[in-house]
């Protein structure tokens, strides 16, 4: 079963909404749901996405960035976690251990293609939950953007 996505909001107000790139930039990952020694943490031979990003861009590659800006019960990563997507599907990193990328990746393809942000939100019923793997229930909310020069 492919997971839903409870609504897909174009972002309008672009101007005055911090990307999470930049969020990420300056550290600010919001405090109450700051890693835990607990949660999955990059390992060291994890290609950073901003570094990615940067060389897709760099070989001419429409590229899009998903981070995670909120978790509710269940998630697999953490906030603040980054999948970075080109425009042919290729991605490196993980928004969710793999249950709502493809979707993720769906999505960044078409916001690369339209130049918008947008705010996915994915939630998952007790009843979905298993056949998904938020095998808690949960929800996930996305913000995925393309990557301009």
């Amino acid at each position: 079963m492919v997971p839903q996505i409870d609504e897909a909001l174009p972002v309008d107000n672009a101007e005055s909404l911090e990307s999470p790139v930049d969020v990420l930039r300056r550290g600010g990952i919001p405090q109450e749901r700051a890693m835990s020694e607990t949660e999955p943490v990059a390992n060291d031979s994890d290609p950073d996405p901003l570094e990615v990003a940067a060389r897709w861009r760099g070989e001419g590659r429409g590229v899009a960035i998903a981070t995670v800006i909120s978790t509710w019960g269940s998630s697999p990563r953490p906030v603040g976690s980054q999948l970075v997507l080109d425009e042919s599907g290729r991605f490196e990193g993980s928004v969710s251990g793999g249950c709502i990328e493809g979707a993720v990746i769906a999505q960044g393809i078409d916001a690369i293609r339209t130049g918008e942000s947008r705010v996915l939100d994915f939630g998952v019923s007790d009843e979905q939950a298993w056949e998904v793997g938020l095998t808690c229930g949960g929800k996930v909310q996305v913000y995925v953007e393309p990557v301009e020069d």
